[in-house]
């Protein structure tokens, strides 16, 4: 199964930490699809004993929690607003070369 068609998004990717929240927004049925994947692919100690918990769970009758398991989290701030400020203004002086070996420089010695 392509990562693309598992229900967190960048599930390769994401840090353990947030794993644990995230999979308490599916239902059963997504978790066992991840499960299914994280076995067949990484197959984490961690990760699996998770989930696994879970998921039993979910079938002892604890329902998702509510939420978007797409949102971005801690481990995924949002970008910042308006840009670098960086401009003419806020740069350094000119970058001047040294003096030694430089023949055009008049206060070299000849």
């Amino acid at each position: 199964m392509p990562e693309r068609d598992l229900p967190l998004k960048d599930y390769d990717h994401l840090p353990v930490g947030s794993l644990t929240s995230r999979i308490r927004t599916l239902d059963a049925e997504d978790l066992t699809t991840l499960l299914d994947y994280e076995r067949a692919h990484g197959n984490r100690f961690q990760v699996v004993t998770v989930m696994e918990s879970r998921l039993a769970g979910l079938r002892s009758g604890a329902q998702p929690s509510g939420g978007d398991p797409a949102a971005t989290g801690a481990d995924a701030p949002p970008a910042p607003a308006g840009g670098s400020k960086a401009s003419e203004a806020t740069s350094g002086p000119p970058v001047n070369p040294p003096s030694q070996g430089d023949p055009t420089n008049p206060s070299q010695p000849r």
